[in-house]
């Protein structure tokens, strides 16, 4: 079955006690073009988060927002730079006794001036932190796929209804076509009796040139060819696979068969029904651009 291009998914999860969160959202577009976002501590995980995004879909622009919350976690360790404070403390005394000033330092004061108090945090294992993303990457995209066949069976319905009536307009194609050819022969004996201003007319010239111009406006080649076409697009739109850039291309060709037969038909009835086939079939092109 057909798969939208676009979609959304998430999924929440885990990693030690980093507390991680992943979106996942697509649109259109005509290859694949995948980007992931994630605070730049974790861009050790971005390759791989990309290569599990390309086994889910085959074209669209995708992006990956990857949330970590680290406030739960326990591993950072305050440390004091003693020589540091001790040489601070020297200036104070100094400053005050040179120039006659209170010392008025403080623990907070002290704590503020820079480099004093160093954060020291334990550094976390990189391949369980890149698992542990994948897996949750992993569920995200079940949830993404879901909305995605969901979307995708929505285009189904609409898109076999139409070829449901591209069926029925060939068919009235194919009854009204040889219609016009005796249509034809009709006007152009009356024509002849008219000009000649006699009723024995020369049937043979007669056959010769309504059989002239229904070779000339024969549709059977683009009418076998649209049922073909249609065929082709239901079983298609059967697979399990990406065949977004497949459909767009037989609409070129359901395209090109209802131009055929709308300019080799002057006949104002088989126009109209070109007119609805093309019409139609712009409305599936329309589809077929938001498939996978």
């Amino acid at each position: 079955m057909i798969k939208s291009m676009t979609g959304y998914g998430s999924a929440s999860g885990v990693s030690g006690n980093l507390d991680i969160t992943i979106e996942v959202k697509s649109y259109n577009n005509r290859y694949l073009d995948c980007s992931v976002r994630l605070p730049r501590i974790y861009s050790f995980a971005e390759d791989a988060l990309k290569k599990i995004a390309a086994q889910h879909i085959s074209r669209g622009k995708v992006e990956i927002y990857v949330t970590i919350d680290a406030s739960r976690a326990d591993d950072v360790e305050i440390t004091v730079n003693e020589p540091l404070a001790e040489a601070y403390l020297a200036a104070f005394k100094a400053i005050s006794e040179k120039y006659g000033l209170k010392n008025d330092a403080t623990t907070l004061s002290l704590s503020r001036l820079p480099d004093v108090l160093l954060l020291k945090k334990q550094e976390a294992d990189v391949e369980t932190v890149k698992n542990d993303m994948c897996a949750i990457l992993e569920a995200a995209m079940q949830d993404f796929d879901t909305m995605r066949r969901r979307e995708g069976e929505k285009m189904f319905g609409d898109i076999s209804s139409r070829l449901r009536r591209i069926e029925e307009l060939t068919a009235l194609v194919e009854e009204r076509s040889p219609q016009t050819v005796a249509e034809y022969r009709a006007k152009l004996e009356q024509k002849m009796k008219e000009v000649l201003a006699t009723a024995d007319i020369d049937s043979s010239r007669i056959l010769t040139e309504a059989a002239i111009y229904a070779d000339k406006v024969a549709v059977d080649e683009e009418t076998v060819r649209l049922r073909s076409h249609v065929n082709q697009m239901d079983k298609l739109m059967q697979q399990d696979v990406s065949v977004g850039r497949k459909l767009d291309f037989l609409t070129q060709e359901f395209n090109r068969e209802a131009n055929t037969i709308g300019s080799k038909c002057s006949d104002i009835t088989i126009s109209g029904y070109a007119v609805d086939l093309k019409a139609e079939i712009e409305k599936i092109r329309e589809q077929i651009q938001n498939v996978e």
